[in-house]
């Protein structure tokens, strides 16, 4: 990955989590790593436990950000949050969202997809 795509990916993390938390939501983790998986974001809010997946770009001309979210990426994911609970002897419903981003020079959009998917129905 290019050290600019990197960057943008930062970049919208930042934008997510500060969108997040002025929505309420508590920020318990960033970049949860476990095994091949890694969550951008885990946050908790309304007593659920939620794992947000942020998908940031410089254009929709190849289609949506939140368009790359595929199986086996969702899977990861479910993966991933079932060991951070085992590690913080958690016991909540989740609930997965996406955080679609376009950046670019001439605007920043963001666009919460909340209950986004849920895996094992793919």
């Amino acid at each position: 990955m290019s050290i600019h795509k990197q960057q943008l990916g930062k970049e919208g993390e930042e934008i997510a989590t500060a969108h997040l938390i002025k929505e309420g939501y508590k920020i318990l983790a960033r970049n949860y790593r476990s095994g091949r998986a890694e969550l951008d974001i885990i946050a908790t809010k309304d007593n659920l436990l939620i794992v947000v997946e942020v998908k940031t770009r410089e254009t929709d001309k190849y289609g949506n950000p939140e368009e790359s979210v595929g199986t086996g990426k969702i899977n990861m994911l479910a993966h991933g949050i079932e060991d951070y609970m085992l590690d913080n002897d958690l016991d909540q419903n989740v609930r997965y969202d996406i955080i679609s981003i376009i950046k670019n020079q001439y605007k920043t959009d963001v666009h919460h997809l909340v209950d986004a998917f849920w895996p094992g129905l793919y």
